[in-house]
């Protein structure tokens, strides 16, 4: 879709020269011939950029009047790009930490001043997906990596953040913490989890001391076909979930009786939407705190979220008591 509004002005403006000035083809003093613009979006505002170009004036060179760029502006953005390297970078981290959908990292970014459409968004996490998959490919950086420590504890799992789509499967070393692999998969079976095992293990100089994983029958099998001998167990987040599924499922039996006990707050919110005294804005305010309570799930199976419900339900439970005392408010 094309841009409906003018562009506002950049607030900030940086100079870029290129750090070589000799011509890498003849060995002759490159000129600075002219300047180009070029105005990017990132996550701190709109930044306009002067870039000083350089061409050599050697007739008889092969670089003769090729432009050459600053080395500089490489690591702020992409080539025909208007959005830099920053807000790419947030787009992954948003994907695949806090596994947001396309609307959701819209709505972030939106939320942080960046203006985005939703398309383009889509768009900046197919380039962040081919760059991560580009540093993945520099098998020497990630010899070095692992070589520090001399071995290898290798974890696999896969992240499907939209139903229905492809599952983006991770290799990870757990000592280093770097990411050894990352690919996208159309489904899941021993072969194909082979097929992502085996180049790890080939390209590393450092043997696979261990594997952990969710315990998945393919990763199982994969893991005793593409790795024999390599000791394989479960990580300890899921040994843990599937340790406290009781308790889990005990927890959340008791936060369903307790939501039952607390719906009518609509019913109350209903009866003073058109007051505005004081006593009104008391019950609006002890609403919203149930309300907010009700939406907290917790982490389990760390944080129990019937629990938390029960504890934050009986906080205010106490503080109406209190209030009630005091005669700031008549009665429940």
């Amino acid at each position: 879709m094309a841009r409906r509004s003018a562009r506002p002005i950049p607030a900030n403006e940086q100079l870029l020269e290129a750090v070589s000035t000799q011509c890498s083809a003849c060995g002759r003093v490159m000129w600075a011939d002219y300047t180009n613009y070029r105005t990017l979006v990132t996550l701190s505002g709109l930044l306009r950029l002067r870039l000083r170009i350089r061409r050599c004036p050697n007739a008889e060179c092969s670089r003769f009047h090729r432009p050459y760029r600053p080395e500089a502006e490489g690591a702020l953005a992409l080539p025909q790009h208007e959005f830099s390297l920053d807000v790419i970078a947030t787009i992954g981290a948003l994907r695949y930490i806090e596994h947001q959908s396309v609307p959701e990292m819209h709505r972030t970014l939106q939320a942080r001043g960046v203006a985005i459409a939703e398309r383009t968004v889509t768009g900046l996490l197919e380039r962040y997906d081919e760059l991560l998959a580009l540093s993945l490919t520099d098998t020497e950086r990630l010899r070095e990596i692992t070589a520090r420590e001399g071995r290898v504890i290798l974890a696999l799992d896969g992240l499907q953040p939209d139903v229905g789509h492809e599952v983006l499967w991770i290799l990870r070393d757990c000592l280093s913490g770097e990411v050894l692999l990352a690919k996208s998969l159309l489904s899941a079976t021993t072969e194909d989890l082979c097929a992502l095992l085996r180049p790890v293990a080939e390209a590393l100089a450092v043997p696979i001391a261990a594997v952990v994983s969710d315990g998945q029958r393919s990763i199982r099998l994969a893991v005793a076909k593409a790795l024999p001998g390599v000791p394989h167990q479960l990580c300890h987040f899921h040994y843990l979930r599937e340790a406290a599924l009781p308790i889990y499922e005990a927890d959340r039996h008791a936060k369903k009786e307790l939501k039952k006990r607390v719906r009518g707050i609509r019913v109350l919110e209903r009866q003073v939407e058109s007051r505005s005294d004081g006593e009104a804005e008391v019950v609006r305010g002890y609403c919203a705190a149930v309300r907010s309570s009700l939406a907290d799930d917790g982490r389990p199976p760390l944080h129990a979220s019937g629990l938390r419900l029960h504890e934050r339900l009986s906080a205010i439970e106490q503080s109406l008591a209190e209030a009630e005392k005091k005669g700031l408010y008549p009665g429940r």
